[in-house]
């Protein structure tokens, strides 16, 4: 079984409760804290667990390069980890203060610090616009370039500011926060979230054998229409069963028990023999 998103171990434990004994679990992230934060919680089972600290687009790569021919269900959770978004030094959360980074792997890419101080208007109201779906995108853009003319942008909080004063106003009445929308945008273009779904998608599904399954959640609607649209052309040209032909969505009591599951969208295919 493969975990492409391990985070913190939540799903990872249930799946090995099904396989042991007997299966083995191969548990992949980007973020080397997570790695290290599973890989102490499954300290006593390691002998079902291969841990691989790298960006799920190169699924093919990390497979192959465990020497098996196939996989039997494959799990893509790709909503932010508990630990990131509470965690200040990440910088992911405009509720708290911390360097503004966004980067799940810190050791290389570009933060978005650098992306704020650095990307002109015009690609700057693209990224938020894009990524954010954020229809004040232009006066966010313009709002951070005249900021940033007198004092370089380096925290969470500062930019959280910028968005609050720019555009605040138009979301009087609303509950999302006028910076999500732009915090969502920064951290899926820096670390290019799509891009990467879009690849490791396609490598599962080369890999997973005949009936096994492979569920995509996601949180946003990009992220939606991209398991969508990928399940749908598969389908098409016969790889795979469309399991779920309507998303599947959290109940309330699923959503009172967990809050951050309010938005979660889960589909999944089969892979025909």
């Amino acid at each position: 079984m493969l975990d492409a998103t391990v985070g913190g171990g939540g799903h990872a434990d249930e799946i090995l409760k099904r396989i042991i004994p007997g299966g083995k679990l191969i548990a992949v992230d980007k973020d080397p804290e997570a790695i290290e934060r599973t890989r102490r919680l499954f300290e006593g089972l390691s002998e079902f667990i291969t841990f691989i600290n790298r960006d799920f687009r190169d699924i093919t790569e990390i497979i192959a390069s465990l020497g098996i021919d196939g996989i039997d269900g494959a799990l893509f959770d790709l909503g932010m980890s508990s630990f990131q978004v509470d965690e200040e030094g990440r910088g992911f959360s405009f509720l708290k203060d911390g360097p503004l980074d966004m980067r799940f792997d810190p050791r290389g890419g570009t933060s978005a610090r650098n992306v704020v101080n650095g990307a002109h208007q015009e690609e700057l109201a693209g990224i938020i616009r894009s990524y954010g779906e954020e229809r004040h995108a232009l006066l966010i853009a313009r709002a951070i370039c005249a900021a940033r003319r007198d004092k370089r942008i380096d925290t969470t909080a500062e930019l959280a500011e910028i968005i609050r004063k720019a555009v605040g106003g138009r979301y009087r009445g609303q509950r999302l926060h006028p910076a999500a929308r732009t915090f969502q945008a920064l951290r899926i273009h820096v670390n290019d979230e799509l891009g990467a779904l879009k690849e490791a998608l396609e490598g599962t599904v080369k890999y997973l054998r005949p009936g096994g399954r492979i569920c995509v959640i996601s949180f946003h609607s990009l992220e939606d229409r991209i398991a969508k649209n990928f399940f749908r052309d598969a389908a098409k040209q016969g790889g795979i069963d469309i399991i779920t032909k309507r998303v599947l969505r959290p109940t309330r009591e699923e959503v009172r028990e967990n809050p951050r599951a309010r938005s979660a969208k889960l589909r999944v295919a089969e892979k025909k023999a």
